[in-house]
């Protein structure tokens, strides 16, 4: 029994030891990709507000205008974009809520 655990004991180490290589592979790999070790990166998106309440939007570095953004979140408004999903969710939800709310109802009336 005691060769077993040893056995298996020595098993679990080797395996440690394979994954920690493994992620520090893994990890030059991913900074090989990048091509540099730079720790921070710029978001690939940016708002900001002035205290005109003008909203300046920059994508992946390029300048977005207010007015586009106000015309496509007004596009979207008008759109009221259906969701099935979250549609079929809702209903869902209110059926089960709905005999979840009877069967304790019942319960109740029979205590």
């Amino acid at each position: 029994m005691s060769k077993f655990i040893m056995k298996c004991i020595v098993l679990i180490c080797c395996l440690f030891v394979g994954v920690l290589i493994g992620m520090q592979h893994a990890n030059k790999g991913i900074i090989e990709m990048k091509g540099h070790e730079k720790e921070s990166f710029s978001s690939p998106v940016g708002m900001t507000q002035d205290q005109e309440g003008n909203v300046e939007a920059t994508f992946l570095g390029k300048e977005v205008e207010s007015q586009t953004l106000t015309e496509k979140k007004e596009k979207l408004e008008e759109m009221k974009a259906f969701n099935a999903f979250s549609s079929i969710g809702k209903a869902l939800a209110g059926f089960i809520e709905g005999i979840t709310t009877k069967i304790v109802e019942f319960i109740a009336s029979l205590i």
